[in-house]
């Protein structure tokens, strides 16, 4: 997939967007902020008014002192408090705008045809929806605990300065866009070394997801140290860019502490100058101090984290960019499918290819009538399970219509549609949960003998009771404790149990052994009655019974009709035929 650009301000608008929900939340950080700092602000000046109560020996004011003491004591519990309940709600408020993220990235990942997920890398998905998202919200609670509250601390101590001493701090405030100018240089080259790293971390991630999955076969042909070496490879850039990106941000701190500390140094110097010329008291110059290194504080604050924002920001603009891409166009007005469905099936001179400048299948037309068995075999890249895939409408077809019980697939509601159909795929998918509840997915409100009937006519049911906990043992992920016929087995009694108007089956007993195979075949011959079936082979044994063949190469039909008219034919169908049974 290409990766979409975002600078750091789209990224930012579209956090904003995010946030539009929480307003009263986002009104309640501030508001609790607001009070923090400003009680934090009237320490320096309390602090600057007790030493002024102590203006030399015998002289000192204690009662005075005292007094003001019990005062700075009472503030800092109260902004010891504000803070607390400011950080309770920028917690709430952080982790709700990723969790709407994440629902909305679950959501949208929904909508995605299925020729985004042929092109898109699995463990650089996965790398989005988890460790980008991640990222980000360390760097939005980050942002919400010290960004809001360091530019409230700027403002109200600029405000101080100058009730205090103006001249003051203008000087201060010369220095101030410097600091900010440095900051925004430096940070605009991490952010884009931030993002290369975000874009190798799912590279890198998509590459182990890739490994794990092979392990055995990598292991069988003793690829291990390619494995190393590729892997290594991948590692050593993420780590040049993570340090690139680390050497920029850490640049900032430095530089805008050397800042702070020259501002520091000149109002120390300003204000001592002008407390021996009597224009200043020691308590206001002590006052002027404190207001000094609180002015700098911010700046230190989001300069000390600033590895951590950009890195957060080129998370979320790789989140953003999988959220943007463009979904399946729903626009068009569909309808459901009655409750009785037919099953007649037909393609007018359907076109489709999934690159266009490689042509698959072309003024493709058939149709089935109700109750057909129909057989699609050819050459591997003939266009079998792309038509599989047309039917299932998880493709569009490039031209051409496909319809069911007279009615156009394009105005047929998706879900209504794949209701209609019950698919058994060669590859089998079973959940990390229990037997019973892999089988029922299809049919949420499935009773237990509704399973096990289901179980019993797809023959798995005695295996599944030699099991430990037999309907209740929870399966690993994608039933990895079981064999492949074991598994396949499960998807049969799953689709059986859902009972569709149409069945699909592509290569569905390529992994049973040849004796339980011709008890599910019989099985499967009882459940075709009166359905229509679609069946993907390539033992042809297993078709001979096919109301209709569909011979297909290149992406067309170049011969059509029962087992035996085809064979007298002694066209392609038959020199497939005879390849699998000629004598080795």
């Amino acid at each position: 997939m290409e990766e979409k650009i975002y600078t750091q301000g789209k990224v930012f608008r579209r956090i904003l967007q995010y946030a539009k929900v929480y307003k009263l939340w986002i009104f309640l950080s501030f508001f609790l902020s607001f009070l923090t700092v400003v009680l934090s602000l009237t320490l320096p000046i309390l602090m600057g008014k007790g030493i002024d109560h102590l203006p030399g020996k015998g002289k000192a004011d204690f009662s005075g002192l005292f007094r003001i003491l019990l005062i700075m004591l009472l503030i800092l519990v109260l902004t010891v408090f504000f803070q607390w309940c400011m950080n309770q709600v920028n917690t709430y408020l952080s982790y709700k705008l990723v969790e709407d993220l994440r629902r909305n990235c679950i959501h949208h990942m929904q909508k995605l045809p299925i020729a985004y997920y042929d092109k898109e890398k699995p463990g650089d998905l996965l790398s989005r929806l988890t460790t980008d998202i991640e990222q980000f919200s360390q760097g939005i609670l980050m942002g919400l605990n010290q960004f809001l509250q360091a530019v409230l601390t700027v403002i109200e101590t600029a405000v101080f300065l100058f009730i205090l001493e103006w001249k003051i701090a203008v000087i201060l405030l010369l220095i101030t866009p410097l600091s900010y100018f440095i900051a925004k240089f430096i940070a605009k080259r991490a952010y884009i070394y931030f993002q290369r790293q975000s874009k190798e971390r799912g590279e890198t991630s998509s590459f182990t997801t890739e490994v794990v999955g092979n392990i055995k076969l990598i292991q069988a042909f003793q690829k291990e140290e390619d494995m190393e070496k590729l892997y290594r490879e991948n590692n050593e850039k993420m780590s040049r860019s993570s340090m690139q990106a680390n050497f920029y941000s850490s640049l900032v701190n430095p530089l805008t502490r050397f800042l702070n500390a020259l501002g520091y140094a000149l109002v120390a110097g300003i204000g001592g100058y002008l407390a021996i010329l009597g224009m200043l008291s020691v308590g206001s110059l002590s006052s002027l101090l404190a207001y000094a290194t609180q002015y700098a504080k911010p700046f230190n604050d989001i300069t000390s984290v600033v590895t951590e924002l950009q890195n957060s920001l080129a998370s979320a603009s790789r989140v953003f960019s999988f959220l943007d891409e463009k979904p399946m166009d729903r626009t068009k007005e569909t309808q459901e499918l009655r409750t009785e469905i037919s099953g007649k099936v037909a393609l007018s001179h359907v076109d489709f290819s999934y690159q266009k400048e490689q042509k698959l299948i072309t003024d493709f037309n058939l149709e089935v009538e109700p109750g057909q068995t129909i057989a699609i075999v050819g050459p591997t890249g003939c266009g079998k399970t792309t038509l599989i895939n047309l039917l299932m409408r998880f493709y569009p077809p490039n031209q051409g219509e496909i319809y069911l019980d007279g009615f156009p697939y394009e105005k047929i509601e998706e879900a209504s549609l794949r209701r209609a159909y019950g698919m058994v795929l060669q590859e089998t998918w079973l959940k990390s949960d229990t037997v019973f509840e892999n089988i029922r997915y299809g049919k949420e409100d499935a009773s237990l003998e509704e399973v096990r009937e289901a179980c019993k006519r797809a023959h798995c049911h005695h295996f599944i009771m030699q099991l430990p906990k037999g309907y209740d043992m929870v399966l690993s992920e994608d039933g990895g404790n079981l064999s492949q016929g074991q598994k396949q087995l499960l998807c049969i009694a799953r689709v059986m149990l859902m009972d569709p108007a149409i069945l699909i089956l592509d290569e569905a007993t390529s992994s049973i052994d040849t004796r339980t195979e011709q008890k599910v075949q019989s099985a499967f011959q009882e459940m075709l009655k009166g359905r229509t079936a679609f069946i993907v082979a390539h033992r042809l044994s297993t078709i001979q019974n096919a109301d209709c063949i569909l011979v297909m190469k290149d992406g067309n039909i170049i011969e059509k009709g029962s087992h035996n008219a085809l064979l007298q034919e002694n066209g392609f169908y038959k020199e497939l035929y005879e390849s699998q049974f000629q004598a080795s």
